[in-house]
């Protein structure tokens, strides 16, 4: 590619995956080609006029997208290829290169073979691959794919010109939201090659350093490259990204964006994402490339959004655990006015992080949105240990926003993320549902499951602390032998399990339209040591009632027929009874959500104590069974009895009526957002529901970063040969005349070959 006037190849590419944009422009047939996918839409003619020419830069550029990649293709059925690319992105390069270049060979009528010498693999760090192949007539060529901003590092001087224009056809990309990998190759002296790969294969199989001794041979060789273009490829936000980042920001969640994209990218995906917004009083960006300026430009912008600020962060010493036996640090949070945003590049967050990390993190705290891009894996691991050490937060790493889409496949970058993560969603949006609504329901029965099974165990349990003053603490049993066995097997089970399993606040629609209902979990306050002690408070209350109140009622009590009622069966009896109308009264208050199951369970859990008291009490059939069954008689006894009833009325409404008063004035007083929206939810229609699919929104005015998955690449499995099921026999697919015999059969995924001389050996 020259700048005189002839092929800019920088600017050709793009136009593979920006077809909307040519929608009214013819597209180009490739009926004629057997190999070619229908669905594959191209439509710059020009450039086809470009390879039928025969123009040398063109046929590099196409030739470097053939030979420079680990894609392994696949034959699903004859005559139809899937390739199996590391990344979309790349298996939709060789793709397109498949289809141009049987063009442009059958044109010129001549087929190639290209012995592969070397895979230059790509790796987080690299951020570039190459290949190094020897053409039919000797020569020798590196071809060299890899993010722009590296690439142009290792160009040789005379393509400085060249790189001002590649930059500004970059920029160009930037405006229709394109990934970009930049092309270059170098020609290689046969006399050096030699020697380079005596050494190549002394590094790989050196014991120790070999991982050191390689990347020092790659720099060696990959340097005074030639520049050939760019490649640009479509790039999407998934559907309702934007609008599931808004909604969980409303609910109060600090979202940190840790991405390998450079700075444009990462900046132009928070204006896509709704995360930097032209409202906000200052986005900062801070990429200085010394710690004593890193620190200088976040110092200065916490002073601009907090003047006040002390220079020195302050950490607060508390307890946490079990019985606040562990001890931690917690970066104090400062208040700040205004809405701010923070972008730091890779190597300004490493001397943030190796110096001066609490700086950092309490700049980073003050701001609304903060972008971490140009980042390593093991710097994405620093920064969420990080939070997660100084302001005790509870962090969910989220990996995957974007769809890359090459014929009807998306995702296909992050299926290694998938295979090693805890959970793994096929939309980000779905985000938003699972933690504003099930997740919040979730966490609300927990809680309310937890409060009320301490509630009524403590219930359940101190009473018989009281008893203890009167039984002259012989452990003797307050309640009957086998309510103690049913208690919690039967009677009170299936309540609480349905209260855990169906109740909620306010319904779906409601937790969409309001997020803010999110912030009480944030805060704990459902469910903490102030919750457990509440509870605590309560049931010694409520069993200080239990005991005290029958005690008083039977205490010279005597029957309708004049008999004494204060006997230890019956007031067992009257106790328990008591119990189980307490708590079951207390499930009501608790559930706010009544379903067919909860009232079935509730009642039918009621209507089962009276009914196995009566019986298991009774003195008819089970008079044989005394020995199981030792409160034989006194159920039908002491329930018969009106002041009985009477007791257990007054029992639970002393029980019932402080919680009660209490939520009433905490309602008017300090109603939580909860109360607010259930308020609404009762005198207002309910929202429209929300869409199924939002519309799909196009990144858009960014610029692009290096569409390489951010994993080790194939090479080393490539050169093996492992992967070979069968013996090699050339079956060329790229650069073939369609009308020959072997056209039709799959490309070897580690050479392109276009001819092979009868008996010839391929390496």
């Amino acid at each position: 590619m020259r700048s005189d006037g002839r092929w800019q190849i920088s600017g050709l590419f793009c136009f593979f995956f920006t077809a909307f944009v040519l929608q009214k422009t013819e597209k180009v047939d490739f009926s004629w080609n057997k190999l070619a996918d229908p669905k594959f839409a191209f439509y710059d003619h020009s450039l086809l006029e470009a390879v039928k020419d025969g123009n040398a830069e063109v046929q590099d550029f196409f030739r470097l997208l053939a030979l420079c990649h680990t894609v392994m293709p696949e034959e699903k059925k004859e005559g139809e290829l899937n390739y199996q690319a590391q990344s979309p992105d790349e298996g939709a390069l060789v793709t397109a290169a498949a289809k141009l270049r049987t063009i442009m060979v059958v044109e010129m009528g001549r087929k190639v073979v290209y012995e592969l010498l070397a895979i230059l693999d790509f790796n987080n760090v690299r951020k570039r691959m190459s290949v190094i192949v020897r053409s039919p007539e000797g020569r020798l060529t590196l071809y060299c794919k890899g993010a722009d901003t590296i690439v142009f590092e290792r160009l040789h001087p005379s393509c400085n010109k060249l790189k001002e224009v590649t930059t500004s056809h970059l920029n160009e990309y930037a405006g229709d939201g394109l990934r970009t990998l930049a092309l270059a190759y170098k020609d290689l002296d046969e006399d050096y090659i030699e020697g380079w790969k005596r050494r190549h294969y002394e590094a790989t199989i050196a014991m120790d350093g070999r991982e050191e001794k390689l990347d020092e041979l790659y720099e060696e060789i990959e340097k005074d490259l030639q520049l050939l273009g760019v490649t640009a490829v479509e790039d999407k936000l998934q559907d309702g990204v934007p609008q599931t980042i808004e909604q969980l920001a409303k609910a109060d969640m600090k979202i940190w964006v840790l991405t390998g994209d450079k700075q444009e990218t990462a900046e132009n995906i928070g204006y896509s994402c709704n995360m930097l917004r032209e409202e906000m009083n200052d986005i900062f960006i801070v990429s200085a490339n010394t710690a004593e300026g890193v620190k200088e430009e976040l110092q200065n912008a916490r002073r601009k959004m907090c003047p006040d600020s002390a220079d020195e962060p302050s950490l607060v010493s508390s307890r946490s655990g079990l019985f606040w036996l562990q001890r931690t640090q917690t970066l104090q949070d400062e208040k700040v006015d205004g809405e701010y945003g923070l972008i730091i590049n890779g190597h300004s967050l490493a001397f943030a992080l190796d110096n001066f990390p609490l700086e950092l993190l309490r700049m980073a705290s003050m701001c609304q949105t903060v972008i971490c891009c140009r980042v390593t894996p093991l710097q994405k691991a620093k920064v969420v240990e990080l939070v997660k050490k100084y302001k005790q937060a509870v962090t969910l790493a989220i990996r995957g926003r974007r769809q890359r889409r090459q014929h009807d496949q998306s995702g296909q970058e992050g299926m290694q993320a998938v295979l090693s993560s805890d959970f793994s969603f096929a939309q980000f949006r779905y985000l938003q549902r699972l933690l504003l609504v099930h997740g919040r329901w979730s966490y609300l029965r927990m809680c309310k499951f937890l409060r009320y099974f301490f509630f009524k165990n403590f219930t359940y349990t101190l009473t018989h602390f009281w008893y203890a003053f009167f039984c002259g603490f012989s452990a003797q049993n307050v309640y009957d032998e086998w309510f103690i066995t049913v208690y919690n097997l039967v009677y009170t089970a299936l309540p609480v399990f349905s209260l855990s399993i169906f109740d909620q606040d306010v319904n779906d629609r409601w937790s969409f339209q309001h997020p803010q209902l999110y912030t009480p979990g944030q805060l704990n306050m459902y469910f903490s040591k102030k919750a457990f002690l509440r509870c605590l408070m309560h049931g010694s209350y409520s069993s200080f009632i239990l005991f005290f109140v029958p005690w008083a009622s039977m205490q010279d009590t005597v029957r309708d027929d004049g008999k004494d009622i204060a006997d230890y069966q019956s007031f067992a009896i009257l106790v328990q009874t008591c119990l189980m109308v307490v708590v079951t009264v207390q499930l009501f208050l608790d559930t706010h959500y009544w379903t067919a199951v909860n009232h079935f369970f509730t009642w039918g859990s009621l209507a089962a104590y009276f009914a196995l008291t009566f019986t298991m009490c009774s003195n008819g059939m089970f008079l044989i069974f005394t020995s199981y069954f030792p409160f034989l008689g006194t159920g039908r006894n002491s329930l018969n009895q009106p002041n009985v009833w009477l007791t257990v009325f007054l029992t639970t409404l002393l029980c019932a009526l402080p919680v009660v008063a209490f939520r009433f004035v905490s309602l008017l007083l300090r109603p939580t957002i909860n109360d607010k929206v259930r308020y609404k939810m009762h005198n207002e229609p309910p929202p429209a529901p929300a869409p199924r699919r939002p519309p799909t929104r196009r990144i858009s005015t960014r610029r692009s970063s290096y569409a390489f998955s951010h994993s080790q690449g194939y090479g080393d499995l490539v050169t093996s040969k492992k992967f070979l099921l069968r013996p090699l026999r050339p079956r060329p697919a790229l650069f073939l005349h369609p009308d020959s015999a072997v056209a039709q059969s799959q490309p070897q995924h580690y050479r392109t070959i276009t001819e092979e001389p009868e008996g010839s050996q391929v390496s």
